[in-house]
């Protein structure tokens, strides 16, 4: 690799500043970069514990400092408004609970950034996500779960594309987090002792609902519903409340309710017990595969609807513009706005956005 030029993607944590010191040892030319999001005065002070902020990218600059390698921050508050927060809003006003996480690394890590290593006369980008690319002679890649599956991001990369990943690299992919500090430490990397960062970056403390209130989505009081239609009780709105939430309902009843759909246009909550979050299929929209086609019009897949989710077998229907999902058990809140991501063992097949509400099974 000596004399390659490179970018890596800086984030200010351990896990991207790892990534550019392994890099630089196995001889690239490493470039440190870190994108300029949002106007993070406009949110909590207190960031420990967050990404993108103006500390994180102290600290990506003193990790840079310390390898002796340049540094930019590129300016993308546009494409980030246009491509992450205002798709999050508009998923949000319509009763879905998106994932913005996913959308930034497709539209800003792995576009904007591959734009900018062209400019720069760059081999490509390297990130320090917890996911494994194999690349074969025929020059095809694919996308592989990290062996430490407590830190697994491939869920969160499912939309990328096998030419994207030819210029792509995760040097701590197949490490682990222990391995990662001890290696930043050993180095004199100053964030070796870091926190991950686990919220949202543009939200304040979790507050979805403020946030969502200053980009210009009004709350009002709506009803509680059952699947009959008979009113529960009242919501103060439909901002504050997720597919298979149970807790801060309010609602006095013989058994636990959950929230088991959003109906946004009537201003609903529907709840039901723990089975009616249950779903036997579910419908996925605006697909991808990781090789550009789809293994078959039907196959089998582990599936994941949300980040945590352990896995569940399942059999894959295409259906044109999108797939149908059916799972061999029922599977608990499958949540519209979410990804649903398909495995083929440990290997990412691809996947899409959970589009409605998907069939009970009762």
């Amino acid at each position: 690799m000596r004399g390659k030029r490179i970018l890596a993607a800086m984030s200010g944590g351990v896990d991207s500043s790892v990534a550019a010191l392994l890099l630089q040892r196995q001889g690239w030319e490493v470039i440190g970069i870190s994108m300029d999001l949002y106007d993070f005065s406009k949110v909590t002070k207190n960031r420990e514990g967050t990404c993108c902020s103006l500390d994180d990218l102290y600290d990506a600059r003193r990790v840079c400092d310390t390898l002796h390698i340049p540094y930019y921050v590129l300016n993308l508050r546009d494409e980030f408004r246009r491509e992450v927060i205002d798709p999050f809003v508009r998923e949000y006003s319509t009763g879905r609970t998106p994932n913005p996480c996913i959308l930034c690394n497709e539209h800003l890590k792995f576009r904007a950034l591959l734009r900018k290593a062209d400019e720069l006369g760059a081999e490509g980008v390297a990130t320090g996500h917890y996911a494994v690319i194999r690349r074969e002679p025929s020059g095809r890649c694919r996308l592989f779960a990290a062996p430490d599956e407590s830190k697994d991001q491939s869920y969160f990369l499912f939309s990328l594309d096998s030419e994207r990943l030819r210029r792509i690299h995760f040097p701590v992919g197949e490490m682990r987090k222990d391995e990662v500090r001890r290696i930043a430490e050993a180095a004199g990397l100053p964030v070796f002792e870091k926190r991950e960062s686990q919220d949202i970056c543009f939200v304040t403390d979790h507050s979805y609902t403020e946030f969502l209130n200053r980009s210009g989505i009004e709350e009002k009081e709506g009803q509680f519903l059952d699947r009959a239609g008979n009113v529960l009780g009242t919501h103060k709105g439909v901002l504050r409340f997720t597919v298979g939430q149970r807790k801060g309902l309010g609602i006095a009843a013989k058994e636990p309710l959950y929230v088991v759909a959003i109906d946004a246009e009537k201003n609903a909550i529907i709840l039901g017990t723990e089975d009616e979050t249950l779903s036997v299929s579910t419908r996925v929209g605006r697909f991808s595969f990781v090789s550009g086609i789809s293994p078959a019009r039907e196959f089998r897949a582990t599936v994941k609807v949300r980040f945590r989710h352990p896995g569940a077998d399942a059999t894959v229907h295409m259906e044109g513009d999108h797939f149908r999902v059916v799972f061999d058990s029922p599977q608990r809140s499958v949540t519209p706005g979410q990804a649903l991501v398909l495995y083929g063992g440990k290997e990412v097949l691809g996947g899409g956005w959970i589009e409605c509400e998907s069939a009970s099974r009762s």
